[in-house]
């Protein structure tokens, strides 16, 4: 016979502190605006990266610049370059280097697919934003085709036509 409580039991109370929402995976730790105006951005993927404890805690501080970074294959291993992760707030002389070369990590497939993409003639990879998955930072990489100043002329005057349109709508449902 299973023995009865005297006393009804509690649940323990709930944190009301919630939590960061770049920790938490609600919102981008660092976003490459200028990767949509330079590029057309052709494929997407998802790496990992290889990081240090400092970089991390860097990141959730929102420390992370990713405007002059690029991703490269070199010996069958994905690379990240020129990503700048600021020096966390807290850390000590053995700190991290803000410019550091950082390892991406991917499945095979998923490398030997880039390898043979990015050995097409102008295609590059750049990565596009910075996130956490689960507790693990993850960025997302595009295979990535330059723009001309051409392109980015016709590409700023497309979007303002559609803005002006929206406008317009927007203007003609309120008479």
């Amino acid at each position: 016979m299973p023995r009865q409580l005297s006393q009804p039991t509690t649940s323990s109370p709930q944190k009301t502190k919630p939590r960061e929402p770049v920790a938490a995976g609600e919102r981008d730790a660092a976003v490459n605006r200028a990767a949509g105006h330079n590029y057309f951005l052709l494929d997407k993927f998802e790496a990992g990266i290889a990081l240090r404890g400092t970089e991390v805690k860097s990141i959730r501080e929102g420390k992370a610049n990713l405007k002059d970074a690029y991703g490269i294959i070199k010996d069958g291993e994905a690379y990240l370059l020129n990503a700048h992760i600021g020096p966390y707030s807290h850390g000590n002389s053995s700190n991290h280097d803000s410019l550091r070369t950082r390892k991406l990590l991917l499945h095979r497939g998923e490398l030997q697919k880039l390898m043979g993409k990015t050995q097409l003639k102008g295609l590059t990879l750049i990565p596009t934003r910075l996130y956490f998955r689960h507790g693990r930072v993850k960025c997302e990489l595009a295979v990535a085709k330059g723009k001309q100043d051409w392109d980015k002329r016709e590409t700023e005057r497309r979007r303002e036509d559609e803005r002006e349109a929206r406008a317009a709508i927007v203007r003609a449902q309120h008479k």
